[in-house]
């Protein structure tokens, strides 16, 4: 083996190893209990980030060690689409070159995307291989691959003809450039600084007005009413008037309604159904006519009068103007509010009434909701259930039509005599008038549409395949949580209403993966880290390391390179581990399975019953998710323990060739199960140090490690700290190890055994002289351990006179040091106004140099 470890020599060369063995495959397990995980697709429209890497390492964590259990374990890989990302890509790369898709067609256009798609795609399974995702690349899918679509086709007709899916007008987000509806999750919310603009509309009978506030000046031109609460008594008398609408002259009246707030503004606002969600919905309980007063462009329609064909930010300012000229501005106040920007291009949305498809929801809520109550599926972590029932509670139809070429082209037909024509093939007449002049849906399905069908679409439904059969319902769904709402809620209504289950029990959510500094990262802040850098400089494995323990379940990540660096040093020393054991284990003592020594001596029986234990609490906290906890305990154990006590411990048996035999055989095994229990979270690694160690097959198909539970020796924490207490003297008094100390112990409990000898030797440079506890204590120096108490002998170790003048003006100093922190905590004006953490950093100060005085106490004590 090479001195220490390269990550770019190893991992290139493991991945087509693993692809041409089949190991990925669940045929390599043909027996065993079926487990599967559907990749949340990737859109094709570039790389992976940094929240990719995070969310399809969790997703290889789980799917190698199940196939390890023994599952026949499928992870279904594939791409999404992405509708209006992908279109707007394609549309700039032709915008170079002087081009729109208008000037080449609407084929011609689709034919490039496909293009774009094809290199693009290539590029994104490259990365996911590079950072060792064990997918079955033989069942790849893309969500607009001729299977998919036909599952998308056969759910749009279902749906229609179940009454679920309908054409009508309705408030949708629109944008203005990209000429398109917009779903939630594609509109982006900024906080930004604008105008409330108070508006005097006077009664069209009688004296007086009543006024109303608005961010959005331009719309009153639309305004169809006003509305106030039904219980507010300011405006009881007014209910049922009309006003007139300044600039426009049009009458309207003053409606009771529950949706107002009466907290808000004046209590009165303006109603225009046409432009706002909220106001659609009262003018439908009011019977207001929608006035469309902005057309596709964002520009004032002959609705408008006098603004007629001014953009609707340069139509603000003019009505803005015209007001004030007419005398029904009241005032204009800087206020800020939430603004939805398109999240491809950050134009404003609009709202807008608009002829679009959508889905009628609450049927396929209830079902969705129900599960989740019982228990059927199960969010982990377990809060996230309440914001989910508050969206699915609060859901408005769905929009799912958008005005793009790419996409998944609405299965429909219009006919002159007025038929609308939706079929699971191409109709060739009219039902209702046998006409062949049919007029295709010109518009596309919202992305979300089939990537709510991922979890069984992907498996080949509608067709009754082996893989739906054997496969579906899949095993678990990880993802952020931002889209739970988004694509997670969307999966189990159509899960549930085309299968009759949920289509995953278990649902797994992470944070966000932000900047160190708890900020999203972004190119436009400059703080953005491309994790396959990071592969090419640390290692992919070194990467994976470090996000999986940094995640703590559902909460943010805010990610430090330093994380990788540390990784990746922690994989040079298991490196190292493996190298020093390689020199003393023949590759024929270590088998894949099994070989457990039947009578370890003490040291080995201590390492194995660590070894065991360590491994029902990894499985633990695994079968709950908690992949930080998992590998946070492996760490540990791995370092503090295997790397920094057992192998030390170890050296002196492995070098003595007759009696050495069990302690080789143990570190054989306990690395064998390590480099197991390590593979699922730094695959290429393990593997290369199984070759060097086991010599045979691949850890990635060996069976998962079930040591045997052993009686190792209770009393070993006393012994560790035992040698750290010596150890710690040595630090404290500058004594060199080479050194040779005597050390009495105190055993009250008779918890000492004569192997202890040998090991404080070896790990300390100390000898156990018998005697016992010293009388006098003075001139000994205290090392607590447990129920032990050891005792090292000052004479001729140190220079006690010049050691007390040291401790004494170390004393003199954390003395100042602590009684300025103590006098600034006992500040009223620190303590109660400064941040809450910068309190607890100082408190935590203090009580690190309190612990360090009162060890320079003892140890002034101990020099008599």
């Amino acid at each position: 083996m090479q001195s220490s470890y390269e990550p770019n020599a190893v991992e290139a060369r493991w991945y087509p190893i693993w692809e041409e063995s089949g190991v990925f495959k669940p045929e390599v397990n043909p027996d065993g209990e079926p487990f599967t995980i559907s990749i949340p697709p990737p859109n094709v429209t570039g790389s992976l980030h940094m929240g990719h890497a995070l969310n399809l390492s969790m997703q290889d964590v789980v799917i190698r060690r199940r196939r390890m259990q023994g599952y026949a374990a499928l992870w279904v890989p594939g791409m999404d689409h992405a509708g209006i990302a992908t279109q707007n890509v394609v549309e700039r790369q032709l915008a170079v070159e002087g081009i729109s898709r208008h000037d080449i067609g609407r084929d011609k256009f689709v034919e490039e995307v496909w293009a774009w798609k094809a290199k693009s795609g290539n590029r994104i399974t490259e990365q996911i291989r590079t950072l060792g995702m064990s997918c079955d690349w033989s069942r790849e899918r893309f969500t607009l691959d001729d299977g998919l679509s036909k599952a998308v086709r056969e759910v749009f007709v279902t749906l229609y003809e179940e009454g679920l899916i309908y054409r009508g007008n309705r408030i949708i987000n629109w944008c203005p450039r990209c000429h398109t509806a917009l779903s939630d999750i594609e509109v982006e919310h900024r906080d930004e600084m604008g105008e409330m603009v108070h508006i005097a509309y006077p009664y069209t009978e009688g004296d007086g007005a009543i006024i109303v506030a608005t961010t959005r000046a331009e719309t009153m031109l639309g305004d169809a009413a006003v509305a106030v609460h039904p219980d507010d008594e300011r405006y009881a008398a007014v209910v049922g008037k009309t006003v007139t609408l300044p600039l426009v002259g049009r009458q309207i009246p003053v409606v009771a309604d529950d949706g107002v707030d009466p907290e808000f503004g004046t209590g009165a606002v303006k109603v225009t159904p046409a432009h706002d969600p909220l106001d659609f919905e009262i003018g439908q309980r009011h019977d207001l006519d929608p006035i469309t007063i902005m057309d596709a462009e964002g520009r004032i329609t002959t609705e408008g009068g006098q603004f007629v064909g001014l953009d609707r930010f340069d139509a603000r300012e003019a009505v803005k103007t015209a007001l004030q000229d007419s005398g029904a501005l009241i005032g204009i106040e800087d206020h800020e509010h939430s603004v939805g920007h398109c999240s491809r291009c950050s134009t404003v949305i609009e709202p807008r009434l608009s002829l679009q498809w959508f889905v009628k929801v609450k049927p396929l809520v209830e079902p969705a909701i129900d599960a989740i109550k019982a228990d059927e599926a199960r969010f982990h972590p377990k809060r996230w259930e309440k914001n989910y029932f508050h969206w699915m509670e609060n859901l408005r139809d769905w929009c799912i039509s958008r005005q793009l070429w790419w996409g998944h082209r609405i299965p429909a037909w219009y006919c002159e005599c007025g038929e609308v024509v939706v079929s699971r093939i191409d109709p060739e007449a009219c039902p209702a008038c046998d006409s062949t002049d049919l007029t295709p849906e010109e518009d596309v399905l919202d992305t979300w549409f089939s990537s709510a069908l991922w979890p069984f679409s992907t498996l080949g439904w509608p067709e009754k395949t082996a893989d739906v059969d054997r496969h579906y319902p899949t095993s678990v769904m990880i993802t952020g949580y931002d889209i739970i709402y988004f694509w997670v809620a969307r999966m189990l209504k159509m899960g549930i209403h085309f299968t009759g289950q949920v289509p995953f029990p278990d649902i797994v959510i992470h944070g966000l993966v932000r900047a160190d500094d708890g900020r999203k990262m972004s190119k436009s802040l400059n703080n953005a880290v491309d994790p396959l850098d990071l592969a090419a400089e640390y290692g992919a494995d070194a990467l994976r390391l470090s996000l999986i323990q940094s995640a703590a379940p559902g909460h943010e990540v805010p990610f430090k390179v330093e994380w990788v660096d540390a990784a990746r040093r922690f994989g040079n020393k298991l490196w190292n581990a493996l190298r020093f054991a390689v020199e003393h284990i023949g590759i024929s003592d270590v088998p894949a399975t099994g070989g457990y020594p039947e009578d370890p001596g003490p040291v080995d029986a201590w390492i194995l019953s660590r070894l065991h234990d360590v491994v029902e609490e990894y499985d633990a906290a695994m079968e709950r998710y908690r992949f930080n906890d998992a590998v946070g305990l492996l760490y540990s154990f791995s370092w503090s323990e295997v790397f920094d006590w057992y192998l030390e411990m170890a050296k002196t048996p492995l070098r003595d060739e007759d009696s050495g035999g069990t302690t080789r055989q143990t570190l054989g095994v306990v690395l064998r199960d390590l480099l197991k229990l390590f593979h699922p979270i730094i695959p290429f690694l393990t593997e290369e140090l199984w070759s060097e160690l086991v010599g045979e097959g691949l850890v990635a198909g060996s069976s998962w490690p079930t040591p045997p539970k052993v009686a190792g020796p209770e009393a070993m924490p006393v012994l560790q700290d035992l040698v750290s207490g010596i150890r710690r003297f040595r630090s404290e008094h500058g004594v060199s190890p080479k050194v040779p100390l005597e050390v009495r112990l105190d055993d009250p409990e008779s918890v000492v055994a004569e192997w202890w000898a040998d090991q404080i030797s070896v790990l300390a440079g100390a000898a156990i002289v018998p005697g016992g506890r010293p009388d006098p204590i003075a001139g000994n120096a205290r090392i607590p351990a447990g129920s032990v108490e050891g005792f090292v002998a000052l004479s001729g170790v140190i220079d006690v006179d010049a050691e007390r003048p040291r401790i004494e003006k170390a004393i003199a100093a954390a003395e100042a040091v602590a009684g300025k922190s103590r006098a600034k905590l006992d500040n009223p004006a620190f303590r109660d106004k400064a941040p809450e953490a910068v309190v607890a950093k100082e408190q935590a100060k203090l009580d690190e140099i309190d612990a360090d005085l009162q060890r320079l106490r003892e140890q002034l004590a101990e020099l008599g």
